[in-house]
């Protein structure tokens, strides 16, 4: 038999024409957005004042099964797409594992990070709008640095609000940003009206992706011809990541192979929702049964010790309500590495597929996650970014543990993007500085104890 090679390309005519809508399949939906102004079912034209007009249909479009993806998206997709899906050999040998671990590695660009594939999207529809500037936030920077990416291509004016501990862990970061030509305001800031209502209540915290996400909503609700856009959590999102996992599924196909677990690292649920898209279709479809595992930090463990109820997407409470796993929006996690993943609530989408059964989650501590990411990176050469090292954690732990039983299982994971700006952290492992903080039961009631009290549907 051919040995599986340790890089797998598809070919250029085999990048997906259309994203794949999981809410199509779900048996049943996501429960509704609610408008907090009114406190009924959110409506598309709610969100136009928001997000652009084709992708706020995206994010209520819940019958849509494949979505033809426009051709100038594609076109700068072939730039960096399709991105590799590697074989890792010499993790398996170090592991002595009867497992094959495959990952679909997605820092193939400037952005170092999957995130590009929705910014090119969202940068086109706002151009295809006629919109004359963008506003975001940015945790770790990656979706930052996407964003600027394609709204420099597309030729469009951006805001980033970086949240205030990644803006000081990764000056570089804003460099590259603003190499394509972006504002960047570190979060919270004195720009906003929310911004000086946080730092007067705390003058020394470090942000939150909550934070940031109510000031780039403040802006750009307040500032003509300007929408909002944002790198995850929402259905739209997910929509334009399930490329990851429509590339993955192909390539499996083609080398003769299917996983039995399929792993990803989880902050707002954009690129575990992106790589699992395809393999949960055919959980929902009964065509097959691969276990799907969500790895998230310790430090912001929503899905694993989170309330499944409705809470406000921004610590400002001017967004929707969504229905999720949420910490609240008013919980601000610890300055530590997990950087993007640390966002009090999971997209709903996963949030729904989590609560019925057919996904696990686990939380891990950080040290064992800059354990995992410096032996992969000694065996595979690349050095992962902290999110994505919650992955390889996740990948190690199921590998070690096919070799405790003998099972030969196949496991997929998602490596999201490089480790490159991340330094910090990388260096406070090395030196033995890192800690591992884990919230308390109090601090976390503390939070949950401020969800919005309305009725839920169970």
């Amino acid at each position: 038999m051919t040995k599986i090679p340790y890089r797998f390309y598809l070919p250029e005519n085999e990048i997906p024409t259309q994203w794949y809508n999981m809410r199509a399949d779900m048996k049943e939906q996501p429960d509704p957005l609610i408008n907090p102004a009114t406190m009924k079912p959110a409506t598309e034209e709610d969100l136009y004042p928001v997000f652009c007009k084709k992708l706020a249909h995206q994010e209520m479009d819940s019958t849509t099964r494949y979505i033809d993806i426009p051709e100038p998206i594609r076109e700068m997709y072939k730039i960096y797409r399709p991105s590799p899906l590697i074989r890792a050999y010499n993790l398996e040998k170090a592991l002595g594992t009867p497992a094959k671990i495959y990952y679909k590695f997605e820092g193939n660009n400037t952005s170092g990070s999957h995130k590009l594939n929705s910014a090119i999207a969202q940068a086109y529809y706002a151009k295809d709008q006629g919109l004359t500037s963008l506003t975001t936030e940015t945790g770790a920077g990656q979706w930052g640095t996407a964003l600027s990416e394609a709204c420099s291509y597309f030729g469009i004016p951006l805001t980033v609000y970086m949240v205030k501990v990644s803006y000081e862990q990764k000056p570089f970061r804003k460099t590259v940003m603003q190499t394509f030509d972006a504002n960047i305001i570190p979060s919270p800031s004195s720009t906003t009206s929310i911004g000086r209502k946080i730092l007067s209540e705390n003058p020394n915290t470090t942000g939150s992706l909550g934070c940031a996400i109510s000031e780039a909503v403040e802006t750009a609700t307040s500032t003509e011809g300007c929408r909002y856009v944002l790198g995850s959590v929402l259905n739209q999102v997910l929509l334009h990541q399930s490329i990851i996992g429509l590339e993955s599924k192909k390539a499996m196909e083609i080398l003769g192979e299917y996983p039995d677990v399929v792993i990803g690292c989880a902050g707002g649920g954009s690129n575990l929702g992106g790589l699992i898209a395809p393999f949960m279709q055919d959980k929902l479809t009964g065509k097959a049964n691969p276990r799907i595992v969500a790895i998230e930090p310790a430090s912001c463990p929503s899905m694993t010790r989170g309330k499944y109820a409705y809470d406000f997407c921004n610590t400002g409470k001017i967004t929707p309500m969504a229905r999720m796993y949420t910490l609240g929006s008013s919980f601000i996690p610890s300055a530590n590495h997990a950087g993007g993943l640390r966002y009090h609530g999971m997209s709903p989408i996963l949030s729904k597929l989590y609560h019925d059964g057919y996904m696990e989650a686990k939380s891990v501590e950080q040290s064992r996650v800059f354990e995992a990411a410096v032996m992969f990176s000694k065996l595979e050469t690349i050095l992962p970014a902290p999110e994505s090292a919650h992955a390889i954690r996740g990948a190690i732990d199921e590998a070690l543990h096919c070799k405790e039983t003998g099972e030969a299982k196949t496991i997929l994971f998602g490596l999201t993007g490089t480790g490159y700006f991340d330094m910090t952290a990388y260096s406070a492992y090395m030196e033995k500085r890192m800690t591992d903080y884990v919230p308390t039961d109090e601090e976390l009631q503390a939070s949950f104890d401020k969800l919005p009290t309305i009725p839920t549907m169970e």
